[in-house]
């Protein structure tokens, strides 16, 4: 089970990484985000910040379809995001082991070459 400790550990551990300054947690290198908590919004209420969600960088809509299918009780994504990159990760389903690989697999896609 991971939560948002291990989101910022595991995050500010690799090269290049920057904090933006947030409700929950938002980190991005090279200026492009990665992984960031998911800013839930239900019509007619005020946006909540969810810091047991993070949203991450995926690369492409094939990779994303994968996870999402293939792993349904760890990934979801929500209509906002069509046709985006990005998939959510539900962090108390998810062990830190396959975290630090999707948080890092985030970051690689995102980080200067």
């Amino acid at each position: 089970m991971a939560d948002a400790d291990d989101v910022r550990r595991l995050a500010l551990a690799l090269p290049g990484v920057v904090e933006i300054d947030s409700d929950g947690f938002d980190f991005r290198v090279d200026d492009k985000g990665f992984v960031w908590s998911y800013p839930e919004r239900s019509p007619g209420k005020a946006r909540v910040i969810r810091t047991d969600v993070a949203v991450l960088f995926v690369g492409d809509e094939a990779e994303k379809q994968a996870l999402l299918l293939g792993e349904p009780a760890l990934f979801f994504t929500h209509p906002s995001y069509e046709g985006l990159p990005l998939v959510m990760l539900r962090l108390p389903e998810v062990s830190v082991e396959r975290l630090e690989e999707l948080v890092t697999d985030a970051w690689r896609m995102r980080a200067p070459s």
